[in-house]
This record gives C-alpha cells, structure tokens and sequence, in this order.
C-alpha cells in the first residue's frame, strides 16, 4: 500500500493557554512556518501520547512539525506550464 500524499511543516509551540474552566483542556498555541500570516497560528488541545503511551505535554517554544495528509482520491496532480487545468 502506498502512503498518502503529505506535506510536513515546522513549527514553534508559542504558548500555553490555561483554560479558565477546569472542564475545558490547557491548549498548546502553535505559529507555523511558511503559512500566510492570517493564518498561521493553530490551537489545539495540550495532550500528547509519547512511546510508551504515557501522556505528556508540550512547553512553550518547542520546536514541533505539522503534518498535513490526504488520501489519494482527495488530491489533484499539480498543474504544470504545459498541463491545462482540469475541467469540472
């Protein structure tokens, strides 16, 4: 079987969100790279499962990666100088 298509990005752990609830998880704010501007930061829950299944969590300025996968059938071949764009 062959893998998804999928690009990796780095990034950088900026902060950590304390929830002001205790119902609502701490939250990991991450700035990645090459993303436009209005759009580079993510926010997602602070829980990670290392190895060995124990959870952990990141700190601030960690230097992570962000993956980005798709199946197959959900991509497009890149359109080149000499190849037209596909018709719908």
């Amino acid at each position: 079987m062959s893998e998804k298509p999928s690009t990796t990005l780095p990034a950088t752990v900026d902060k950590i969100i304390t929830s002001p609830s205790p119902r609502e998880p701490e939250k990991a704010q991450i700035s990645v790279e090459g993303a436009d501007h209005l759009y580079r930061e993510l926010r997602i829950e602070n829980a990670l499962t290392d190895e060995n299944g124990k959870e952990v969590r990141l700190k601030p300025g960690a230097e992570v990666e962000v993956k980005i996968e798709a199946p197959l059938e959900a991509t497009i071949p890149k359109r080149g100088e000499n190849q037209p764009e596909p018709r719908s």
